[in-house]
């Protein structure tokens, strides 16, 4: 088999929730250019069909306004997409994000810290981020024996970073819940990996980054500081560990792992 052939996703069916946003919206580029046919799951009707167009010159795309925290709508939505493009292969669980509510500072500390705003930041990033589209698409995939999940967790999941503790601690049940299932549906032929963002500005997090003029904020610097590769990500740069783990081809015997894309920034020490 070659190299090439190894990365081939024709005849795979991809779900990417979150796939509006630019993280989840790259992966899924990659997904459609490796052959697959995709299904951009999201809440931003404009966005998701604009991106679903954009698709369409690699293939059969289309896009389902869906909110990941109401399991009638994913139940919908997984059959439409049987209906439309056929069973469902692939999952990638790409939504989530910080509530602002949840941040933690000197104004507003932990001691303060809102329960509903603690759980809003679980149910986005770790209830409909991860465990009830895995659970309504892994029904199917568990009759087939066949698929490959992959959630998006943070670095922050690993060393929780100031101000986001709430986030921190979802996305570390985000990686512990992936490794439950890696292990329960191995043999049932399903795998379940992560994938760990480092930093890759985006609407969510850009003023947290950059000033109005543009220049970096304190906190941008410290952050790179960090990275030893001292950039920033493109989210062009998840595409390639997005379609080595969906692709049963190049990592059939990979289930389990946490795969870093972080520009060295976990390796980071003194």
């Amino acid at each position: 088999m070659s190299l090439a052939n190894r990365f081939d996703l024709k005849g795979e069916v991809a779900v990417v929730i979150g796939g509006t946003g630019g993280l989840g919206g790259a992966m899924a580029e990659g997904l459609a250019e490796a052959g697959a046919k995709i299904a951009i799951l999201g809440r931003n009707k404009e966005r998701g069909e604009a991106k679903a167009k954009e698709l369409s010159k690699h293939g059969q795309s289309i896009f389902l306004s869906v909110d990941a925290l109401d399991p009638k709508a994913l139940e919908q939505a997984e059959q439409k997409v049987e209906n439309e493009l056929g069973p469902t292969s692939i999952l990638v669980n790409a939504a989530g994000g910080n509530q602002p509510a949840a941040v933690v500072t000197p104004e507003n500390p932990i001691t303060q810290l809102a329960l509903s705003a603690w759980k809003e930041n679980f149910d986005l990033n770790l209830v409909g981020g991860a465990l009830l589209p895995c659970q309504i698409f892994g029904v199917g995939m568990l009759k087939r024996k066949k698929g490959s999940i992959i959630n998006i967790a943070s670095v922050s999941a690993h060393i929780p970073l100031s101000k986001v503790v709430a986030y921190s601690a979802a996305k570390a049940a985000v990686i512990s819940l992936t490794q439950f299932l890696a292990r329960e549906w191995a043999p049932h032929g399903i795998r379940v990996n992560t994938i760990t963002p480092g930093f890759f500005p985006a609407d969510q997090n850009r003023k947290l980054l950059f000033k109005e003029d543009g220049a970096p904020t304190d906190r941008a610097k410290s952050i790179l500081g960090h990275t030893p590769m001292g950039r920033f990500g493109e989210p062009s740069e998840l595409i390639g560990a997005a379609v080595f783990l969906a692709s049963p081809k190049a990592s059939g015997f990979v289930t389990g792992i946490d795969l870093r894309v972080d520009g060295g920034f976990l390796s980071q020490t003194i």
